[in-house]
């Protein structure tokens, strides 16, 4: 009796080599040609497709046809298929080929509900409202102008935000105008004209003294000031104050005041200096100023070719690399090199030098910037009286627009409330894709009533069969019209095959015979 190949889903015959399973073909058909199966639905990723079950909005699916399925016992080595959600009224398409069960819908993955992330983000593409949408109600471009408004203004706001984050990392600066108010007070000595020190005057009120007060505050550009904003202290525009007394009359040790910032520097509005004499003395303020961040005199040569005096060192070696491309000084085969000109190379003291080298060299032409220096007479003629000079200069403070800008960046008010509102409007959408849908199940059951039902039923037959892993068509098997197709005989005589190639090995193990 010759050997034949075991039928699908029994295990291998005792001897066979491990890991080899029969792989069967189709079943022989006898003179008359191959023998013929009743159609099947089998799992998806098996040939063919299982019907999509509605999820939260009862979202029907699409029939697509099935090819020709293996017999019943092909199921027994299926996986079970995830289980989706019932309860909900799901509606096979109306239009599609196939007849019977050959035009199951076919699943759609958002249909499934996912309970790992209830709150998965939102995409645009869950905004857009469908073709058929779009065509029943012209009306809904205008919304979908909105879409398409809305994406550009999105695009433009966060262009202007990274913007806006590259500009707060470089300084922001504007110049202003400081006024410095310097006075001087005479106090005649006690007994001249009759005439006492005033309150102002020195503790000894027999020597006549003076008082010398340095002042100053920022010119606004004749705008309120905020009250809850304080203003800037005078001496925080300095770095250090010198006040360089006459020293033919105060001597060597004794001409100069000095005040010099230190991390622990309490700010004033002014600074006063009191000494006794009845005569004008002459006298010479340096001021220095606080530049942030650090400011360099450049030298006279290398000034004079950048067009710079004093300036910061990323502005300097900016405007050096700026007469490096004007004057295409740089090396073309050796790219890192430049070629110094004849000014180059009566600054730098040599006639080639590499890029990275530029900034070690710079640091022996820059310099500390010069001070201001203002010259100011104490007068002591005259009654006793105040005197005052005005002298403005140029300083630079932060841009106001700077605190606006990161308070934009940090600003999150309004995104709560947008995102409320796309929140509602993914609502809307999805309630307009339900009604959609429901409009569709009805139009097609008012269309052909018959040919509904009988997709629909055939739909939830397969969808019961995949959530309670029922193996072959149970309703089917019931009737005596099943086993009477002709793939049957061959399913005998392979299950016949397979039982006495079982016993035969128990008898065989029983008897201790080896089988070559």
């Amino acid at each position: 009796m010759a050997a034949r190949p075991p039928f699908p889903g029994t295990p291998p015959p005792p001897g066979a080599p491990p890991g080899v399973v029969p792989r069967y073909s189709g079943p022989q058909g006898g003179p008359g040609g191959p023998m013929r199966y009743p159609q099947q639905s089998f799992p998806h990723g098996r040939g063919g497709s299982f019907s999509n079950v509605s999820g939260g909005n009862g979202t029907p699916g699409t029939g697509t046809p099935h090819p020709r399925p293996p017999p019943p016992q092909q199921f027994l080595s299926r996986q079970p298929s995830p289980t989706p959600a019932v309860g909900k009224r799901p509606a096979p398409q109306s239009k599609g080929g196939g007849t019977g069960g050959s035009s199951a819908p076919a699943p759609h993955p958002q249909d499934y509900p996912h309970s790992g992330n209830p709150k998965k983000k939102k995409k645009l593409a869950e905004k857009i409202l469908p073709q058929k949408v779009r065509d029943l109600v012209p009306e809904s471009q205008a919304y979908m102008d909105l879409l398409a408004f809305e994406r550009k203004l999105d695009a433009t706001i966060m262009r202007k935000r990274l913007d806006i984050q590259e500009a707060l990392k470089r300084p922001m600066k504007v110049k202003k105008k400081l006024r410095i108010f310097i006075s001087n007070t005479f106090y005649p000595a006690r007994g001249e004209g009759g005439v006492a020190g005033g309150e102002g005057g020195s503790d000894d009120a027999t020597v006549a003294s003076w008082e010398l007060r340095v002042e100053g505050r920022l010119l606004e550009d004749n705008k309120p000031s905020e009250p809850s904003k304080g203003k800037r202290k005078f001496s925080s525009f300095f770095k250090s104050l010198v006040i360089e007394l006459d020293k033919d009359l105060y001597g060597p040790d004794n001409h100069l005041v000095e005040w010099h910032r230190t991390p622990t520097t309490q700010e004033t509005d002014g600074f006063q200096v009191k000494r006794p004499g009845d005569k004008n003395v002459r006298c010479t303020i340096l001021l220095l100023l606080d530049y942030q961040p650090h400011q360099f005199k450049l030298d006279p040569r290398l000034s004079r070719l950048l067009g710079r005096h004093t300036q910061t060192r990323p502005v300097i070696i900016t405007a050096l690399w700026q007469y490096i491309k004007t004057h295409k000084l740089q090396d073309a085969h050796e790219r890192e090199y430049i070629n110094c000109d004849k000014y180059l190379e009566q600054i730098f003291n040599l006639p080639r030098m590499k890029f990275a080298e530029i900034p070690g060299r710079l640091n022996q032409l820059l310099f500390p910037p010069d001070p201001i220096m203002i010259s100011h007479v104490i007068t002591v003629e005259g009654p006793e009286q105040k005197k005052t000079s005005c002298y403005d200069i140029d300083v630079e403070v932060d841009d106001t627009l700077k605190n606006q800008m990161s308070n934009f960046l940090l600003s999150t008010n309004s995104q709560q409330d947008i995102q409320n509102l796309d929140s509602k409007i993914h609502e809307t959408v999805e309630t307009i894709n339900s009604l959609k849908t429901n409009r569709e199940f009805y139009l097609s059951f008012a269309k052909d009533p018959q040919h509904f039902m009988h997709k629909w039923l055939l739909s939830q037959n397969r969808d019961l069969k995949q959530m309670t892993d029922v193996v072959g068509c149970p309703e089917e098997e019931r009737r005596a019209q099943y086993y009477y197709q002709p793939w049957t005989g061959e399913a005998v005589n392979r299950y016949f095959y397979t039982k006495i190639q079982q016993k035969r090995a128990e008898l065989e193990q029983a008897l201790g015979i080896r089988s070559n």
